[in-house]
């Protein structure tokens, strides 16, 4: 009988011990396997923000380079001393010919002031010629109206949309149009008692545009007959834009640069806007900056997930080295596991960051504030997502190498140790 008792006491000793080391076994395989889920998670997120973000900027830059330079022609020649010059000094049949010039115009600045009624505005007034509508594409930037300069041998003004909000005026439908009192300053005259110092002349509008805030403001275009009329001018001009075709503008910058850059500044409205475009790039590589960092932060969970799988399986690895494994080996087993743990994410977050600005760029789930429902612009990149899986597909390799290679090196010398 006390045989049989202590059988009894002994299997179920026994079978408490194996039941509190299959517990703890199990809770150390449920903590490694949260660190590891932790791991996924953070690269996950750091990736798909990366993806998110990044698509943003693309499409902020894009509609930043569309307002822009629509407006602005590719490239504007201007004098480097002084203001206005005849015409002619510029060929503009030469230009015409040089390839990649799509179109050319001529145009005149003149800072002005406008009159509506009891309202008054500064404004920049720019006389063109036809070319001009279609270097800008005038006709797809048309809030009301028609883009129309001449009519019937009638000159007609375009403005911008918040300037003539300014002068409290409209666009009619159908019904006339609205005319707009135009006060431009007179050159190198003696001011007297009387004597009014500004031309004066009355333009009716065609329509309004909208390009960007800048633009929208402070300029109102004229054909140049009429701001030749208005300002008693007879072939001055201030300015000669020329459009480019895609992919030719440097080499057309050269060629204008070579013949006219003595006496001109050909400059492109990416260097005239230098400050925004520098400025949004510049916006965009310190979000990269501060996402990496984020990553490096969220990249310790995987180490401290290799770590623990490390000391759990210390024993096994004993094991292996004792049937022959070599060091190689044991690196190889622990760091091809940091790497798929880290591939893992990447791939989660590559997934949900393309069709969370998939989405948008379907469906316009988010607007931008203030613009009356303007869907966020949104533009997806090859070559930024290579960027992203680069980066993050690096520093993920850092973060297992290292570790793995400093555990390997460890416990081998702690094995030569132990059976010294």
């Amino acid at each position: 009988m006390r045989s049989i008792n202590f059988l009894k006491k002994g299997s179920i000793n026994v079978s408490l011990y194996i039941a509190r080391r299959y517990l703890k076994t199990k809770r150390k395989k449920n903590v490694i396997n949260l660190i590891t889920r932790i791991s996924v998670i953070g690269i996950a997120v750091i990736t798909m923000a990366l993806i998110v973000l990044l698509s943003a900027f693309n499409g902020i830059e894009e509609m930043i380079t569309r307002l822009y330079s629509e407006f602005d022609p590719d490239l504007t020649l201007r004098l480097k001393e002084g203001k206005s010059f005849n015409q002619d000094r510029v060929s503009k049949d030469y230009v015409l010919k040089i390839d990649g010039v799509e179109h050319v115009a001529f145009g005149f600045e003149e800072e002005v002031i406008l009159k509506h009624e009891d309202k008054w505005a500064n404004a920049t007034l720019i006389g063109v010629d036809s070319s001009f509508l279609a270097i800008t594409q005038m006709e797809d930037h048309m809030v009301d109206g028609a883009p129309v300069l001449q009519r019937d041998g009638e000159s007609f003004a375009l403005i911008g949309a918040s300037l003539l909000d300014r002068l409290d005026g409209f666009i009619p439908s159908n019904v006339g149009h609205e005319s707009i009192f135009f006060y431009a300053p007179k050159k190198k005259i003696k001011l007297s008692p009387g004597k009014n110092p500004f031309y004066m002349k009355m333009f009716k509008l065609s329509g309004r545009y909208n390009f960007n805030r800048e633009v929208n403001a402070e300029t109102v275009v004229l054909p140049m007959k009429a701001v030749r009329d208005l300002m008693e001018q007879s072939d001055k001009v201030t300015v000669l834009f020329v459009d480019v075709k895609d992919g030719m503008l440097e080499s057309v910058k050269s060629s204008l640069s070579a013949k006219f850059g003595s006496e001109f500044d050909v400059r492109s409205n990416f260097e005239k806007n230098e400050l925004i475009f520098k400025t949004s790039r510049s916006e965009k590589l310190i979000v990269i900056l501060i996402l990496g960092f984020i990553f490096i932060l969220a990249a310790f969970n995987l180490v401290a997930s290799l770590i623990m799988l490390f000391v759990e399986k210390k024993n096994d690895v004993r094991t292996l080295i004792s049937i022959g494994a070599d060091k190689q080996l044991i690196f190889r087993i622990f760091f091809l596991e940091g790497i798929l743990i880290s591939f893992k994410g990447i791939l989660i977050g590559g997934v949900l960051g393309y069709g969370i600005s998939l989405l948008q760029l379907k469906f316009g789930l988010l607007t931008m504030p203030n613009t009356g429902g303007e869907v966020f612009p949104v533009s997806l990149s090859l070559r930024d997502g290579l960027i992203i899986f680069g980066l993050v597909g690096s520093l993920s390799f850092i973060f297992s190498y290292f570790p793995v290679k400093y555990l390997v090196r460890n416990a081998l010398n702690d094995i030569r140790s132990a059976t010294a």
